[in-house]
């Protein structure tokens, strides 16, 4: 359902993205720049060459304290929590009690007594009811735990440029930050921000999270190097795609599994053989098993592919759906992901989409699309 304008929520930077020449589009219930003056094709290149900044203000940042905060957590998602090193986070999923994914987040164990989770703006009203019932039955059964939802404003900042820009306000060395671990800091002068080095681009990039008050600063700090440009959602979305990763509401959501998803990864191996989160029952069983149906890479060539494109076997039957596709700005060709039966799911697969009601050739392609650079130390 298309939002008017005026429903939209409005993230801090609102108004300085109409000044920076931001075309504003509903998002997810927010009003979000789509893209600024660069094109969508040289935003997305500048990201892969040099850095740029993202309003990822409207995702959803909570706390979670309490001396039972872990097991809490561990009650929601799949993930290992307890394993995780101070400070350091993962991606993992709430799921449902039938195996569905009701969204994907990022938890990270922090030193300071809580866990930091951020979480989709989509998803926000559901995520933020879905945790504070488990709250009430935790509290309710005499467990320490508490959840307070942020109002910090939160940027990305992501390219390989990123570390050379962003140290310049750091006091502390961002080369002892490695990929999915996080620190509290003091960054261009501005004290309480929370820096965690993780991103949606398949770029190296940190996300973030800042008092409202400051978020303006901030971002105009950073674009006073002349690395950092302003990018928008249509550039994060072929960036994200190119990188092989999931939009929630396009490629997962509550009708696929982990493991139909190629999510198992993010399913912790203690949790596994516990089968102590929710929907494990259905869900464990289809590691051995394996699924009817596949989340995997496209590539073609021709015209573009677009979500709920259908995907044809060799015979012309139809085996799958797009979930998501867009033209790859760095590879020249078409690339999109979406669910094919398993037969048809090995990598290199000659298949076919059907574009405009006409049979178009694709390949079924692992993923990334593009090689991810992440930084490891």
């Amino acid at each position: 359902e298309q939002n008017t304008a005026a429903d939209l929520k409005k993230t801090p930077l609102f108004d300085f993205h109409r000044e920076q020449g931001g075309k504003m589009v509903g998002f997810a219930g927010w009003s979000m720049p789509v893209q600024y003056k660069d094109s969508h094709i040289v935003s997305h290149m500048h990201t892969r060459e040099h850095c740029s900044i993202f309003d990822v203000s409207h995702m959803l940042q909570t706390k979670v304290h309490g001396k039972d905060r872990v097991k809490f957590m561990e009650s929601l998602v799949v993930a290992d929590i307890a394993e995780l090193k101070d400070n350091q986070g993962t991606l993992s999923l709430f799921t449902t009690e039938k195996g569905g994914i009701i969204d994907d987040l990022i938890v990270t164990k922090t030193d300071q007594g809580y866990l930091y989770v951020v979480s989709n703006a989509g998803c926000a009203d559901k995520d933020s009811a879905h945790m504070k019932a488990r709250l009430a039955e935790f509290k309710a059964a005499g467990f320490d735990v508490d959840l307070e939802f942020l109002d910090e404003a939160l940027i990305a900042l992501q390219g390989p440029s990123m570390s050379q820009v962003l140290q310049e306000g750091l006091k502390e060395d961002l080369s002892k930050l490695t990929f999915m671990t996080s620190t509290l800091a003091t960054v261009f002068g501005i004290p309480g921000c929370r820096v965690t080095r993780c991103g949606y681009t398949g770029e190296d990039g940190v996300e973030v999270s800042v008092p409202q008050s400051s978020v303006v600063e901030l971002t105009e700090k950073l674009l006073a190097n002349g690395e950092v440009k302003l990018a928008g959602l249509g550039a994060r979305d072929s960036l994200r795609l190119e990188a092989g990763l999931c939009l929630y509401g396009n490629d997962i959501d509550e009708t696929t599994t982990p493991v139909e998803g190629t999510l198992v990864w993010t399913i912790g191996k203690r949790r596994r053989q516990a089968k102590d989160f929710p929907g494990a029952d259905i869900i464990v069983p289809q590691i051995k098993a394996k699924t009817a149906r596949k989340r995997v890479g496209l590539v073609s060539t021709g015209p573009p592919v677009r979500q709920h494109t259908p995907i044809l076997g060799p015979d012309g039957k139809v085996i799958g759906e797009v979930t998501s596709g867009c033209p790859s700005p760095c590879l020249k060709k078409n690339i999109a992901m979406g669910y094919v039966d398993a037969t048809f799911a090995k990598h290199g697969t000659a298949i076919q989409v059907e574009v405009r009601k006409k049979a178009v050739p694709a390949t079924v392609s692992k993923m990334p699309f593009v090689p991810t650079n992440y930084y490891f130390g």
